[in-house]
């Protein structure tokens, strides 16, 4: 598990030539980084008088970041479960015609896992980019740079995990749940991007 995981020997791992964790683990990391630093931003806000008056709200941003985190990284160790299957469906022999169903058969089955697994990071990076976009407004005015920071690596975990989605639809023989899946990371894409940019835009003019 990630979480148990000193940072230093995962980044090792990340590195090699192991096949996970790869991408796809990267960009929950980086989400779970922008949720860590959501985190942060509240913290510093809860407990001043000057923000006493969105301090419950804040304390509920604070608790639903926390939980996003701990999905990201549980996301991140999904994602490397999820290859290990695809990777041998892709080393199956084809040398008869039951072999070649019983590889098309499992190649769709983990094709759609894979694809899967990322989507639901983009949609775990929009929820932390919600409640930086609450927090830019309402957090600590000295933390503003932190959302910003925070933002763009919740922006690169939805334009990561978007290219796994990318690679596994391409290879899926069923073009219609292909689309359908290509259609819904588009949807995520363009609203993290959206989203992102216009929070981290609004940092950069109370900075400069």
């Amino acid at each position: 598990m990630i979480e148990k995981q000193e940072i230093g020997t995962w980044i090792e791992t990340l590195a090699s030539k192991a096949p996970v964790p790869g991408g796809g683990g990267a960009s929950a990391v980086g989400g779970a980084l922008a949720s860590a630093l959501g985190q942060m931003v509240s913290n510093l806000t809860i407990g001043k008088k000057r923000y006493a008056d969105v301090e419950l709200e804040v304390k509920e941003i604070c608790e639903h970041l926390e939980r996003i985190q701990k999905d990201l990284l549980d996301l991140a160790d999904r994602d490397a479960e999820v290859f290990a299957p695809l990777a041998r469906a892709y080393s199956l022999p084809t040398n008869t015609e039951e072999e070649r169903a019983t590889k098309d058969w499992e190649m769709e089955k983990n094709l759609l896992e894979a694809s899967l697994v990322p989507l639901q990071m983009m949609g775990k990076a929009i929820e932390v980019l919600k409640a930086l976009d609450v927090l830019e407004e309402k957090g600590s005015k000295m933390a503003v740079s932190d959302v910003g920071v925070a933002s763009q690596f919740a922006r690169s975990a939805v334009t990561g995990a978007v290219m796994n989605i990318y690679i596994n639809t391409r290879s899926m023989k069923d073009r219609e749940k292909a689309e359908e899946l290509n259609r819904e990371a588009d949807a995520l894409l363009r609203d993290g991007i959206y989203l992102a940019d216009q929070i981290y835009g609004r940092v950069q003019e109370k900075l400069r």
